[in-house]
């Protein structure tokens, strides 16, 4: 990987990128799998040279990963986390590629903020099950107006089960304990990872911001594949179905 550094501060952007990345993947082993589903889809049905809203988009790992397998793609990458989009700016600074908007998805006029009116395809990865169903379900048809007619949507998320409780307690209680062997072993979890950032100069005050917005976990839900399906038909995409899926996880494709 290029060593992307801040020449003001010396902070390597690309280290930290990768040091999320590997934090992320102490909670899914499968994580690149989803994403080149997800760029297979992209290419499958909108081309390799996508215009790409990359939604709530972290440090840009979705971002990163399209630019690699596609040069000639575009991406417009959304959040509000002060201290992942500080990561997400630095990794990509000077690349003409990449822009990155600062907005909270609950407000009603983030699309506003956005650069460009349609894209070819909105792609977004564990994040939108931070919100409860009333919010998903009007940010959904917020997204079905900024995606363009035959573009797409893929959400990689966690997604609740119905009616399997003895599977899903015995998936949660195995991938838990492989987490806590990791952890055991040096892998930085999540409070170790926003601990070290708070320690760095170059992202306290962000992650400081960052827990004044947030807190210090979720208050979202988790529907079922069924629900993101219906919701997202009713928001305007003709077509909506699961293209992949882990123990735990899926990725739902939309088509506008």
């Amino acid at each position: 990987m290029t060593d992307v550094r801040d020449a003001a501060n010396g902070t390597d952007w690309r280290a930290w990128q990768e040091s999320w990345d590997r934090q992320q993947e102490l909670f899914m082993p499968d994580r690149e799998d989803r994403f080149r589903v997800m760029l297979d889809m992209v290419e499958a049905l909108v081309g390799p040279k996508p215009r790409v809203l990359d939604l709530a988009c972290g440090t840009g790992s979705i971002t990163d990963r399209l630019l690699t397998r596609f040069p000639g793609a575009t991406s417009t990458g959304v959040d509000l986390d002060p201290a992942l989009l500080a990561i997400a700016r630095g990794t990509f600074a000077g690349d003409d590629r990449v822009s990155f908007v600062a907005a909270d998805l609950k407000d009603p006029g983030w699309t506003g903020a956005l650069p460009h009116d349609q894209y070819d395809a909105v792609l977004t990865a564990t994040a939108l099950h931070w919100l409860r169903e009333g919010p998903l379900t009007e940010l959904y048809g917020r997204i079905a107006g900024v995606t363009r007619a035959g573009g797409v949507f893929l959400n990689a998320d966690h997604m609740k089960h119905r009616g399997t409780p003895r599977i899903d307690a015995a998936e949660s209680a195995y991938r838990h304990a492989r987490m806590d062997r990791d952890t055991a072993a040096g892998a930085l979890g999540w409070s170790e990872w926003w601990d070290a950032a708070a320690a760095d100069p170059a992202l306290a005050e962000a992650t400081a911001e960052r827990f004044r917005i947030y807190g210090s976990h979720a208050d979202g839900e988790m529907p079922p594949l069924d629900w993101h399906v219906e919701t997202l038909r009713a928001a305007g995409f003709g077509e909506a179905r699961a293209v992949w899926a882990s123990p735990s996880d899926t990725v739902v494709l939309a088509l506008k």
